[in-house]
Parts: structure tokens; C-alpha cells; sequence
């Protein structure tokens, strides 16, 4: 017997309703988004992925909390990444469900 599919987090499940596409945002938070559109540009623009150092810079925060960033984003299946390989992440989900890049003061 196969699991349910995943329900919406603001619906009870009384009857299992599956997540479609456009419900991705529900699932990450705002400064999540911005690490996912920033990821997605960066790549854009150098042609590969930032370093973990990229993103420290950009969002002006420490080398911890970039790298449990990193990890949550990878265990919530918003991007993949290899182990012990440099510049590996990549965006998982649409392009669509990718939020706008605020810029930083």
C-alpha cells in the first residue's frame, strides 16, 4: 500500500488533497526564497553555482548559518547538492515557484 500523498498545511486532511506545484510556496519561508532566488541568479549570471562564501557576503551573515541554510533547503527538497563537492547546488523546483531577488541595502 502506498502512502498518501502530502496535504496542505492549511487544510485538514479529511480527504487527502495533493500539493500541486503553485503550493511550493507554502512550504518555504521568505528568507528561504531569497537564498533559492539568489542560488538561481547567481548561477544565471557566472554561469555556475555560488560558494557557500558567495552567500555569506551577499546576505552579510556567518559561515554556520549559510551552511544550516544550505541544509534545510536540501532536506525540504528545494535544491540538490553533492557532498563534498564545490559549487553543486542546484534549484529543484520550477521556475516559477522562484521568488523575486529583493535587493540588499
Amino acid at each position: 500500500m502506498r502512502d498518501p500523498p502530502a496535504c496542505r498545511p492549511a487544510v485538514a486532511c479529511q480527504g487527502v488533497v495533493p500539493i500541486q506545484a503553485t503550493d511550493l510556496m507554502a512550504t518555504f519561508s521568505k528568507l528561504q526564497g531569497q537564498y533559492l532566488a539568489f542560488i538561481d541568479a547567481y548561477t544565471k549570471v557566472n554561469g555556475r553555482p555560488p560558494a557557500e562564501a558567495d552567500m555569506q557576503r551577499y546576505f552579510e551573515v556567518t559561515p554556520p548559518v549559510v551552511h544550516q541554510m544550505v541544509v534545510n533547503l536540501h532536506r525540504l527538497g528545494l535544491v540538490s547538492r553533492s557532498e563534498g563537492a564545490a559549487r553543486s547546488l542546484r534549484v529543484v523546483i520550477p521556475q516559477e515557484d522562484i521568488p523575486r531577488l529583493e535587493l540588499r541595502e
